[in-house]
């Protein structure tokens, strides 16, 4: 191959990726959907229009009804930059080219949240998480999101696969919906119990004062699960991501800018952070997969073993991580 033509050959082939900041017409920034869209863009939109500015490049909001959306909208790169949960940031990094750079600071300084699985206080069969477990045939259930981490894979653990039980298979009735859907469910009598989290209870209750106080039962909260990431795809031009992440972590020094990152999901500021916020995410997800494996009926001991120690040594490489070990 010529000179000429290997030129014409590797511009076809890298040129998009190398795209300057000035040449990219456009950034799409995914939202998860947490609580209706219409919420949604009246808290994002103000953040998106002054990044918008901050950065020179129009910046539009991508809404839709599933944490998944996201996800593939980022992986076919019709998403440039996103609010993704832990374990939807997780699928992001590992099949959609994606990549932590912040992480979200509530107000009172914390850098988390916390799962909660809730009903109703008036319920005449419910008062305890024991209860749950004891009436479960005829109660109904509302899940969260397959793709959130506070709504579906933490109480999927903690209540579920620890118990070495399927929502599934144990409750009269499993539903799926956002934190919003779940927690509105309860309030008007539709479900029985369902997830949501503690970022969702505070934002209703400072819509409705009270009303969380004298409705509703938290039956059992979760270990803390790190506060959510901001994630932008790996192949954004470097001076693009710089002046992204410059915009990010310069936003809510002024009284304005603070109402709204409050607004947002209590927020105070974002502080950098990486791919490494996900290993205590992944471990949940090893933890629940080694359970399932040693469940597994249909599979040989040989079979079985081999697959435990694979998951082990996962499980062993995210330890040091976490504990700051060489690896």
């Amino acid at each position: 191959m010529c000179i000429r033509a290997f030129l014409v050959f590797l511009f076809l082939f890298t040129g998009r990726a190398g795209l300057s900041a000035t040449e990219l017409q456009q950034l799409n920034f995914g939202v998860i959907s947490t609580e209706s869209n219409t919420n949604l863009r009246e808290r994002w939109e103000p953040v998106l229009s002054a990044m918008a500015k901050a950065i020179g490049v129009p910046v539009k909001g991508f809404y839709v009804t599933d944490y998944n959306g996201v996800i593939e909208g980022m992986r076919f790169n019709k998403v440039q930059v996103a609010w993704l949960g832990n374990k939807s940031a997780m699928e992001a990094v590992d099949r959609s080219n994606g990549e932590i750079f912040a992480q979200m600071v509530h107000t009172d300084g914390t850098c988390g949240y916390y799962s909660v699985l809730i009903t109703r206080k008036d319920h005449t069969l419910i008062k305890t998480i024991d209860d749950v477990f004891a009436q479960a045939k005829s109660l109904s259930f509302g899940n969260g999101d397959p793709n959130s981490t506070s709504g579906f894979l933490v109480p999927g653990y903690y209540l579920f696969s620890k118990r070495n039980v399927d929502p599934k298979q144990i409750f009269k009735i499993v539903t799926a919906n956002n934190h919003e859907g779940n927690l509105l469910a309860i309030l008007n009598h539709q479900l029985d119990v369902a997830t949501c989290n503690t970022e969702a209870l505070a934002k209703f209750e400072a819509k409705f004062p009270g009303r969380i106080d004298k409705e509703i039962n938290v039956l059992w909260t979760s270990p803390m699960i790190p506060s959510d990431p901001l994630v932008y795809r790996r192949d954004l031009p470097e001076q693009l991501k710089t002046r992204i992440r410059d915009f990010i972590f310069g936003y809510g020094k002024v009284p304005e800018e603070k109402a709204i990152l409050k607004n947002v999901n209590d927020l105070s500021q974002f502080r950098p952070s990486s791919n490494d916020q996900l290993a205590t995410i992944r471990q949940l997800e090893l933890a629940k997969a080694k359970a399932a494996v040693q469940a597994d009926s249909s599979l040989d001991q040989q079979t079985r073993d081999a697959r435990v120690r694979e998951i082990d040594q996962k499980l062993e490489d995210l330890n040091k991580l976490v504990n700051g070990e060489p690896r």
